[in-house]
Order: C-alpha cells, then structure tokens, then sequence
C-alpha cells in the first residue's frame, strides 16, 4: 500500500513549480508476495506442529513396562510387618530380602501414547511389548486385577509350603480339581472338588508326581483314585495330548494346604506370582536364628512351587534395574529367565541365577558369609 503525505509543495520550491508527491512505500509487490508466502509458511508450520502433538498423544496397541518399587520382605508394608508368623517362634532378622516390582502401562490399564512408547524404548530401563504379548484381548482392567491378586493369594501359599518343605517342617498338602474345561479328557468322570488321592497307586500330592506319571504313560489311561465328600472314588483317564507333545488329564487343579502354624503376608497394591521366591527366603529367615542375609542387600524375583522349584517371570530386566536403584548389590534370577538377563544388568549389581529355593537360600548364606561370591551360578549367552 502506497501512503501519500501532504499536498503542499515541499521547501524551498517556488509556487508556480509544479507540486511533486512525496511519498513513503509500504511494500512492493514482490514484498507482499513474500509476506504471503511467509504467512503461508507459518500457518503450515503451525498445522503441522498441532498435527504432529496430535499424532504424538494419539494411543497404541503397546504396554510399557518400567521399574517399580521394592519391598523388603524382612520389613514393613505401611507400618505392618511384611511376614508375620503365630503359632511358632520367630526371630527379627536384618539386612534386606527385596521382592522386586514392575510398573505396567497400556492395555487394560490404561492406554499408552506414542510419545510415551517411543520414550520408553528409548530408554534402558523400560521395555515396549505389542499388548497381546501381555493381556489377552478383550481383558478388562477389573479381570486382570482379580487374576493378579487370585496369582499373589496362590504365590503367598506355595511360598509357606516351599520354605516349611526347605526346613523339612511337615505339613498336609492336597491337590483338588478346580475347574474341568469343557471337552476335557476328564469331562464326565472327575467332578470339581475331587481332591486327588493317588495316581497308578502314587499319593498324588504334589502336580510333578502327576505330570510324571503321565509322561512316563505316553498317553496310556491313568488309574486314580479321587476323595469325592470323603469317599474314595476309583477313575480311569485316557489323556489328551496337546499340541506340544504332552499328555494332561485336562483340569485345573489348586493346592489345599493345612499348616501347622499361621504365616501372613501383608503387601498392599501387589499382585501377581512373580514374589514367591522372596516370600519364601523371608519366611525362612524368619522361622530361623540369625540372620539369613547377614545385614546383606539381596533382592530376586521368581515363583515358586511347593516343592521349591524357582519359575521365571515377566519384566526381568526392569526388576533388575529397580533392584538396583532401591540398593541392592545381589540379585536372585530364575534360570529361565537368562536370555532376558544377559546384557541387561545394571552397574554395581551381580546377579545369580537359581532353579530352586535350596540354590537361592545357598547364595544369600554364602554372601552373608563374606566369602567370595564370584563362583556363583551365573547366567551366560551359552
């Protein structure tokens, strides 16, 4: 746009000169295009950085897995003791027997962004995982709650009865049939409830003894004998095979335990299986004089069955990382979990890897000890 200023004739000019214009430019043409462009290129900048915060806040089918808390299974939970035993002596014990945690973000909990995503896998401490790696579809937040919580009841059990079964403390165990899918090699002959007395004349008081039998028939029919309302029921079963090659009656069973003295875990806002080992070096160390760690900082993660046998578990590599931040220097890794520790552990942590409760409670005596830990089990890329 073009300004002009005044009509008088300028300065010094005589009256007959002809009057000239003076005049001051606001832009030319070539600059108004350029402003054009220019405020052209800022409204597509614009749009494109909103279109881009958009993308970022947008979610994705992936769960983010990051280091949680630790608790020390020899300590408190808000005030209350962790482990607490009635009915038989215990002992106070020091240092620390960390069960370790991970946070789970994405799928039922809530959904994960792909900032959030993209974040985590850049960073070493978190992992990213498509979402049906770790929930099933269509799982709500409610079902998995309940079944990490119905995982955290049955891995406080196996805990008591893997450390009394360590400290040959007897105690009655039972296995009862918990549900029978439909189609099942079982479906018409077992009832729920059935609690398994025998199998081909074993007590079949433990899964192993079972699952033994039934490899060693290569899908021959089993003779059990089921407690059904407190008559002896002989059955005969041909298993089914699944598509791995093993043979199963096609039930599920849960363990009925009867103790011979109160053990209580209290942790609030846990759940899962993956504590079953800790619990159970807790309640050792807590059963039994002196102290188990030797004022140590041990942390590990597993489950555990009755019979002791240490299970591997998900989020290893973030466990480590929160084990090591809460500051423990000895970690306790399942065996099967070692493709998933090798290359991932934190500084200043050394991490041992156990199949059974008998091979973690070794490695914690020996690092109480003082001795040279070096010779421990390690985990290796072979």
């Amino acid at each position: 746009m073009t300004i002009t200023q005044g009509e008088q004739p300028a300065s010094g000019q005589s009256a007959g000169q002809p009057r000239r214009r003076r005049a001051f430019t606001a832009g030319s043409g070539q600059d108004r295009r350029q402003d054009k462009r220019a405020s052209a290129m800022l409204v597509s900048g614009l749009l494109a950085l909103g279109l881009g915060v958009t993308a970022l806040s947008l979610p994705v089918p992936y769960v983010v897995e990051s280091p949680g808390p630790t608790f020390n299974t020899l300590g408190k939970d808000n005030g209350t003791p962790v482990i607490s035993v009635t009915g038989h002596e215990s002992f106070p014990a020091e240092g620390n027997l960390d069960l370790t945690t991970v946070y789970v973000d994405g799928g039922p909990n809530g959904p994960v962004t792909v900032f959030e995503a993209f974040s985590a896998w850049l960073s070493g401490a978190k992992a990213v995982y498509p979402e049906e790696l770790i929930f099933p579809t269509g799982v709500t937040k409610e079902q998995s709650q309940q079944e990490s919580a119905v995982a955290m009841t049955t891995s406080q059990e196996n805990a008591v009865a893997s450390a009394l079964t360590e400290l040959s403390i007897p105690f009655e165990q039972k296995m009862q049939i918990a549900a029978i899918p439909e189609g099942s090699a079982s479906a018409g002959r077992l009832q729920e409830n059935d609690v398994l007395v025998s199998i081909n004349g074993k007590p079949a008081t433990a899964l192993s003894v079972v699952q033994a039998e039934l490899a060693a028939g290569s899908g021959a029919p089993v003779n059990l004998v089921v407690d059904r309302d407190g008559s002896n029921v002989p059955v005969s079963i041909t298993p089914s095979k699944t598509p791995a090659g093993r043979f199963i009656l096609g039930v599920m069973l849960q363990y009925k335990f009867n103790f011979p003295f109160e053990v209580k875990i209290s942790l609030d806002k846990v759940g899962g299986p993956s504590a079953g080992m800790m619990f159970a070096l807790g309640i050792v160390d807590t059963v039994t004089p002196g102290d188990l760690t030797g004022g140590k900082h041990v942390a590990g993660t597993g489950t555990i069955t009755p019979d002791g046998a240490v299970g591997p578990i998900g989020g290893i590599g973030q466990k480590m990382h929160g084990a090591r931040s809460g500051g423990a220097t000895l970690f306790l890794a399942p065996a099967a979990n070692c493709d998933d520790v090798v290359g991932h552990i934190p500084d200043g942590l050394q991490v041992v890897k156990v199949e059974t409760l008998t091979d973690a409670r070794k490695a914690v005596e020996l690092a109480a000890s003082g001795a040279d830990t070096s010779g421990l089990p390690v985990c290796s890329t072979n």
